[in-house]
């Protein structure tokens, strides 16, 4: 389980077709170690027409990505960064490895 990523972070794509790619993370799914950056890992979904005399449609999503193929990027120094995990104050606080500043 993934305890990195939040919805909002912003991260950068270091692995696949999509490398080198950056956006905000939209949804998180813990569970399965996965996920969905805005902009990055598009798909189509085609979908039939319902009724007769209906034309189908080519739908676009985001899918999700495994959480090891992107990493955080730091809001304060806007570098890639691992996230280290400290306890403050009874509470859970991540810190960027490179500035030290908490995220």
């Amino acid at each position: 389980m993934t305890k990195r990523f939040k919805k909002g972070d912003t991260v950068e794509v270091i692995r696949g077709r999509d490398r080198g790619k950056s956006g905000k993370i939209t949804q998180v799914f813990k569970q399965e170690d996965m996920v969905v950056v805005d902009g990055v890992n598009i798909r189509f979904k085609h979908l039939r027409a319902k009724r007769r005399g209906e034309v189908g449609q080519r739908v676009q999503f985001a899918a999700p990505l495994a959480a090891a193929k992107v990493q955080l990027v730091c809001p304060h120094c806007s570098k890639r960064t691992r996230v280290a995990v400290e306890f403050s104050d009874n509470k859970r606080v991540r810190l960027c490895k490179k500035c030290k500043q908490v995220i």
